[in-house]
């Protein structure tokens, strides 16, 4: 069963930063993509950023492109979000998912697997 959990959310002020982290565990050891969703209230889940089960294909939201920065541990276990400049409407549930590819994707129906969540909030 794989399970897959975030980590680094919290309160941050506008054009702050923060790192999200996620970690897969269980399952099958690879190749699979990973990527980020979030969902703020009353809104559907969105697209954030995706990235290849190699670490060398990423693909960004345009809301979020030149301000966030996916990457890959070495494990491949673990996929990170880092972003910059934030701003109020960054303010969501961030989500992690795995797919059972190694392509990224901005589809959130290609993804088999998905987290609980880590929220973020940002001050304006």
């Amino acid at each position: 069963q794989v399970q897959l959990v975030e980590s680094g959310g919290g309160l941050v002020q506008a054009g702050g930063s923060l790192r999200l982290s996620c970690t897969a565990s269980g399952g099958i050891v690879g190749p699979y993509g990973m990527g980020w969703f979030r969902q703020a209230p009353g809104k559907e889940r969105e697209f954030v950023a995706t990235i290849s089960w190699s670490g060398g294909n990423t693909y960004y939201a345009d809301s979020v492109k030149g301000r966030a920065i996916i990457s890959r541990g070495n494990a491949k276990k673990t996929i990170y979000l880092m972003m910059s400049s934030l701003k109020a409407e960054d303010t969501a549930n961030y989500y992690c998912a795995e797919k059972r590819s190694p392509s990224g994707s901005s589809d959130p129906l290609s993804y088999d697997y998905w987290g609980q969540g880590t929220q973020v909030t940002v001050s304006s």
